[in-house]
């Protein structure tokens, strides 16, 4: 009883009444390891004393924190949607202030404040449109299967809400690569579906074999109802970039055993490996005919956050559905309807991703020498840390053919993973914690992703400016070393 007589009541909502599905959620990209790197920032700027001068963050493909600057033309555009006055200043090119008018008559009232159509803004989705259509050499792209996203996140948790049903034997699988990015595996636990794993082959770069495809499909189907497959490609936080032919295989494989194909593809400009090219899962598909084209259901989802934009923030995305159902697709729209739109400046940025400065228009040469500028930086970085990574000993690093991270494999000494296990941590979050508090490094524990039993991990990202990330792989480098001696 309180002081005034008065008995307190109870929460309604505790620990033990919430929606159990979230507790289950976990989010290792911005995990506890975050946590304790945003604390020891704030004990740095307190002045406490510390191994290191500064916290290194190399866990989040997060790219504009990590130094990359943005496309001029990109953020003249929205300055200008944002503020139309600055329509009459001299600075800003014609072709800018074109574009920007041209956006500005899509939205309600002439203003990127105005709620748009909950599919999005119909001429941002036929410049999606286009853009799908000349990437995939002509195969036909309708509008109307275009659905402008909040970043691909908001598609891919859209499309498993409509796949997810059944309960017990019934209920849906959805198979995931191991390592994955965990929102498949958070999204999954939320909505209560059954995560099938199926591991990449390390010793091949990550490959995709059809064989753990269909082994796993055939251990989920005693116990749930796989309907869906999801490909990360290229790869995160894997890095590798998957072949014309493996992807032909992967859609063979759907249609034969009757999957839905998801396929994210954010990071389709990212692609730094001699021989590597990025190929759409949907010119493939129409590629290899109506016995495909026709029956195999596909998602495809993109983003502004990646590739040489780097735009997490504006939250911009869409997705194109390939072969849905009519009803689905009614069900579908209605569903997005709900959230009223994504976000106007994220379709207004999207729509410049798609259509960007052409020949001959005044900012064409400078965007495509900051385009240029910034995949070719990440290229570099991303065989310098392929490089370093290997120098040292038990460390090991596939080649990081795109996106946007390296996932090397690690040798932890079995006195470390003991110290872990009485501790109850996994033993790459142990390491990685060890290396957090010593060195100011902030990377995230491979287990976070999924890997192999006994195999241990971390995933960096390749983002830092040039000489940051020479300093950061150098203390990895050292501390792997010191690590090593400490608990041989």
């Amino acid at each position: 009883m309180s002081e005034n007589g008065v008995v307190p009541r109870a929460k309604v909502l505790t620990i033990d009444t919430m929606n159990p599905t979230v507790k289950n959620v976990e989010y290792a990209v911005r995990g506890p390891i975050v946590a304790r790197a945003v604390e020891l920032e704030r004990e740095l700027s307190e002045g406490m004393k510390k191994p290191f001068a500064e916290v290194i963050k190399a866990n989040i493909g997060d790219a504009h924190a990590m130094g990359q600057q943005p496309i001029t033309f990109f953020r003249q555009v929205l300055a200008l949607c944002s503020y139309p006055e600055l329509l009459n200043d001299s600075t800003f090119p014609d072709d800018a202030k074109s574009r920007a008018r041209r956006i500005l008559q899509s939205c309600g009232g002439n203003s990127m404040g105005s709620y748009s159509a909950s599919q999005g803004i119909d001429s941002v989705r036929q410049d999606v449109a286009r853009y799908i259509e000349r990437r995939d050499g002509g195969v036909p792209c309708d509008p109307n299967n275009v659905y402008l996203t909040t970043g691909a996140s908001d598609g891919i948790m859209t499309m498993l809400k409509l796949l997810v049903c059944g309960e017990g034997m019934t209920r849906t699988g959805v198979m995931i690569s191991i390592p994955q990015y965990p929102l498949y595996s958070a999204a999954l636990a939320e909505l209560g579906a059954v995560q099938i794993n199926y591991y990449l082959n390390e010793e091949k770069c990550w490959s995709l074999d059809i064989s753990e495809l269909q082994r796993a499909l055939d251990e989920a189907r005693n116990h749930c109802n796989p309907r869906a497959l999801c490909i990360i490609n290229p790869g995160n936080p894997t890095g590798q970039v998957q072949s014309r032919e493996c992807i032909e295989d992967v859609i063979r494989f759907a249609a034969k055993e009757g999957l839905f194909l998801m396929a994210d593809e954010v990071y389709q400009d990212n692609v730094y490996a001699e021989g590597c090219q990025f190929h759409s899962f949907k010119k493939v598909l129409f590629e290899m005919g109506p016995e495909y084209s026709d029956t195999v259901e596909l998602a495809s989802f993109h983003s502004t956050s990646k590739c040489y934009m780097g735009e997490c923030g504006f939250r911009g995305g869409y997705m194109e559905i390939i072969n849905m159902d009519d009803d689905v697709k009614a069900q579908l729209t209605k569903l997005v309807s709900v959230r009223l739109c994504p976000p106007v400046p994220g379709q207004a940025l999207m729509d410049l991703v798609v259509n960007p400065p052409q020949p001959g228009e005044p900012s064409y040469d400078n965007f495509i020498k900051e385009r240029s500028a910034t995949l070719s930086a990440l290229a570099e970085k991303a065989k310098l840390t392929e490089q370093i990574l290997n120098t040292v000993e038990g460390i090991s690093c596939n080649p990081v053919q795109g996106a946007m991270y390296s996932f090397p494999r690690i040798i932890i000494p079995e006195k470390a993973v003991k110290e872990a296990t009485d501790k109850g941590q996994q033993p790459d979050m142990f390491y990685c914690m060890k290396m957090l508090e010593e060195t100011g490094i902030c990377l995230v524990p491979g287990s976070g992703f999924g890997q192999k039993d006994g195999t241990y991990h971390f995933r960096m990202t390749i983002l830092p400016p040039r000489d940051k990330l020479q300093i950061l792989l150098n203390k990895v480098q050292e501390f792997h070393q010191k690590f090593t001696q400490h608990y041989s």
